[in-house]
């Protein structure tokens, strides 16, 4: 082999090791990011959940005023 043949196998092997590291980072950062994601989307789930609780019972609430109101004025 020549020297520039093996000169080229080594640019080659080493542009190979370079993204093969780039497509690591890559997927680390994405599964990263999955991970603090679907953390914050089930923390605002929750949050989202309580409102709707929340509303359920001033809706509820309100109604029965209204009923009170109405019952206790025929």
């Amino acid at each position: 082999m020549s020297a520039n043949i093996v000169q080229k196998d080594w640019e080659d092997r080493e542009l190979t090791e370079i993204v093969q590291l780039n497509i690591l980072q890559i997927t680390s950062f994405l599964n990263k990011f999955d991970m603090a994601t679907r953390s914050k989307l089930a923390v605002i789930n929750e949050k989202l959940n309580s409102l709707e609780r929340t509303l359920d019972f001033c809706e509820t609430a309100v109604k029965n005023t209204q009923q009170n109101k109405e019952g206790g004025g025929v």
